[in-house]
């Protein structure tokens, strides 16, 4: 049950997020083998003042949050990362250089599932 945050600098056309929202999605399914219906995505937008990258205020900057319920490979984390920063630059042109993901192993117990159950209690 993949759950991300996209964290952007404000800028982008709403085309341009859909795009950037459907891609990471796609991203997440092919790299990770994720099911379609389980993975959840939020974006979160930030003014060009409230950004700093490298010591400048307002650069572009993509931040993906992303968490994972255990046990996931190395491999597999290596090929979501590669993957959801090659959708990002596809989808809001944004430079790969800036361009960063955070994925967050969960204990299955720490996870809530469809139901209001934990990961553990579904089996996963």
């Amino acid at each position: 049950m993949p759950i991300l945050t996209a964290h952007l600098t404000s800028g982008h056309s709403p085309a341009q997020k859909t795009a950037l929202l459907e891609q990471a999605t796609q991203a997440v399914v092919q790299s990770i083998n994720a099911p379609l219906s389980s993975i959840r995505m939020v974006l979160q937008e930030y003014e060009p003042d409230s950004t700093i990258v490298a010591g400048k205020v307002g650069a572009p900057q993509l931040l993906f949050v992303v968490y994972l319920i255990e046990g996931r490979t190395p491999e597999l984390k290596a090929a979501l990362i590669a993957a959801l920063n090659q959708a990002a630059t596809a989808s809001i042109g944004i430079s790969s250089d800036d361009v960063r993901v955070v994925v967050r192993d969960v204990a299955k117990t720490d996870m809530g599932m469809a139901g209001g159950i934990s990961a553990l209690a579904a089996g996963r």
